[in-house]
């Protein structure tokens, strides 16, 4: 028989199976914990832009609190290996093990130098491979030195300034060939031999491509504990017809079981080892490219939540700011934050801060603890709350309250933490 299930037991299995049910830990943050995060999470997007901090360290501050940045330069540039860099959801970190897997799913032509005469590009690749082979890890500006390369840059359609290195680079990216050793401090991929990144235990196993999709569908299943077909496929960004015959060998395999969300009018699954908590007690700021919100449409009919991303957007027709992040408390979205960490000045900018519908009473002293937390991870010494948005009154309010309780060594009282005997402190929300 056909479990079913409420919307809210499915919001609380998806929650448990991306790390965001639970109370963080006390203490330090160690690096096997941020390295079960990562395994649980399978994989986290990669973007260059670092209004906040680069989008790859948010989603661990989310789950883990105060973390090292430290240690995810360690998994990612040291070997062995707990992560690599890859095409999955987009450019992304991945776990090592789904390597070979993606290579025979990821088809992303448009990057590299697909459309090179074939002759030109042979040659550049045959004279970058060499120069990896024998010399240290470079960026492609270093290679384009070293080659001794020189030709007038083309703008693409995707406004990308590359040059022919650049583009065979990508290409030999594509195809697994060549690997990211590290990034420097702008961002650049510094280049090496994949077989001097990818760990020596992680080898092919095959050229069973059914048998690659459905380790990927799986692990997109674990890391959405329920979901549709469209969901687990979006997670690696495999293909949908592809992936609806995956989730039915798994299904046959005993992996996965159909469910029943009320409500819902598409087929949906849950993974076997998925968890469903008695109740959510999480609280994050969730990175505009946090994994819970990679779908769009299961975030809105997991949460109620519309979202999309405005960086892109005219400043001007911008609905809630260019840099917002969703603010999850216990089993609900309930606020948007646009935020931008002012290193000039030492202070978290909350430039808007909007609430949903149904935000609870603490949804302004809970987002300012947690705007405080960021704020000391990033190194910042404040958080400014600018007047923008119908929840900006109260968490500046909220805000200078806590700031005010941390001066005087007093920890807020808090759902997410328990009472301590501490005095709560209570802001409106409208």
């Amino acid at each position: 028989m056909t479990a079913s299930l409420s919307l809210s037991q499915a919001r609380r299995i998806a929650l448990a199976a991306q790390g965001l049910a639970k109370v963080r830990p006390t203490g330090p943050v160690t690096s096997r914990a941020v390295g079960r995060t990562f395994a649980q999470l399978q994989l986290v997007q990669i973007d260059s832009v670092n209004v906040v901090a680069r989008s790859h360290y948010l989603p661990f501050f989310s789950r883990l609190g105060n973390y090292d940045r430290l240690i995810l330069q360690s998994m990612a540039g040291r070997n062995p290996r707990k992560m690599m860099e890859y095409w999955a959801h987009e450019a992304s970190f991945i776990r090592p093990e789904h390597f070979h897997d993606l290579l025979v799913w990821q088809k992303r032509a448009w990057v590299g130098a697909h459309g090179l005469d074939p002759a030109v590009r042979q040659d550049m690749e045959d004279r970058i491979l060499d120069a990896l082979t024998v010399g240290r890890p470079m960026t492609a500006s270093e290679l384009t030195a070293k080659l001794g390369h020189d030709e007038g840059l083309e703008r693409d359609n995707w406004g990308w300034n590359w040059n022919i290195v650049k583009r065979v680079l990508e290409h030999l990216f594509e195809e697994g060939r060549i690997s990211a050793a590290s990034r420097t401090s702008q961002f650049e991929r510094k280049y090496t031999l994949t077989s001097r990144v990818i760990p020596p235990h992680v080898t092919p196993s095959g050229v069973d491509a059914e048998a690659s999709l459905d380790r990927l569908m799986e692990a997109a299943a674990q890391a959405h504990g329920i979901g549709t077909v469209r969901c687990f496929s979006d997670y690696f960004r495999t293909p949908l017809k592809a992936g609806a015959g995956s989730v039915q060998r798994l299904v046959q395999a005993g992996r996965l079981e159909p469910v029943v969300v009320r409500g819902w009018d598409r087929e949906t699954y849950k993974h076997v080892d998925a968890k469903l908590p008695r109740k959510a007690a999480g609280r994050a700021l969730l990175s505009p490219f946090d994994s819970l919100v990679f779908e769009r449409r299961r975030l809105e009919e997991l949460f109620g939540f519309h979202y999309r991303i405005e960086i892109y957007t005219p400043a001007a027709k911008r609905r809630f700011g260019y840099y917002v992040l969703p603010f999850l408390l216990r089993d609900a979205i309930v606020a948007r934050v646009d935020l931008k960490a002012d290193r000039a000045s030492g202070q978290l900018l909350v430039r808007s801060a909007f609430r949903e519908m149904n935000a609870p009473v603490d949804t302004a002293v809970e987002l300012a603890q947690e705007l405080r937390l960021m704020a000391t991870w990033l190194g910042l010494q404040g958080v400014v709350v600018w007047p923008v948005g119908d929840l900006a009154g109260a968490l500046s309010e909220a805000v200078a309250e806590d700031h005010v309780a941390s001066d005087q060594g007093v920890q807020p009282a808090s759902p997410l933490r328990g009472e301590r005997g501490n005095v709560a402190l209570v802001s409106p929300v409208d």
